[in-house]
């Protein structure tokens, strides 16, 4: 019953931003446990976890190519997480994947290289120099 939705992609000019959303539907961020965070995947690489939000402390795990340039956050009343790309770079370029968990045994595990049971149909970041 998770499902996960994506927007927010597009083209931008290297330094530019954007602001990627994942609407959430089949369980609230009020309460429960969940892992939930952002991976990327470029043409003839293997995906790579981005950044990670873990409920109850809101830890957060960030790639060390996007850290003090993206930032993920929550809006628990709309249900939905957000990445904020900052100073986008044209390596950035990339299939951006929402993906989440709730099973207790992943969020003790939370990070970027947790096992995720949803994922997203995924939003297209392409950034030009």
């Amino acid at each position: 019953q998770v499902r996960l939705m994506e927007s927010g992609g597009g083209s931008v000019q290297a330094g530019g931003s954007l602001r990627l959303s994942c609407a959430a539907f089949g369980f609230t961020y009020t309460y429960g446990v969940y892992c939930m965070g952002w991976f990327r995947q470029a043409p003839g690489k293997a995906r790579e976890g981005v950044a990670v939000l873990r409920s109850g402390d809101d830890k957060t795990y960030y790639a060390d190519s996007v850290k003090g340039r993206f930032t993920i956050s929550r809006d628990n009343a709309k249900n939905t997480l957000y990445l904020q790309m900052n100073s986008l770079k044209p390596e950035d370029t990339a299939m951006y994947y929402c993906a989440a968990d709730r099973s207790l045994t992943t969020w003790s595990k939370c990070g970027l290289s947790a096992d995720f049971g949803h994922w997203g149909q995924g939003t297209q970041v392409t950034v030009s120099s």
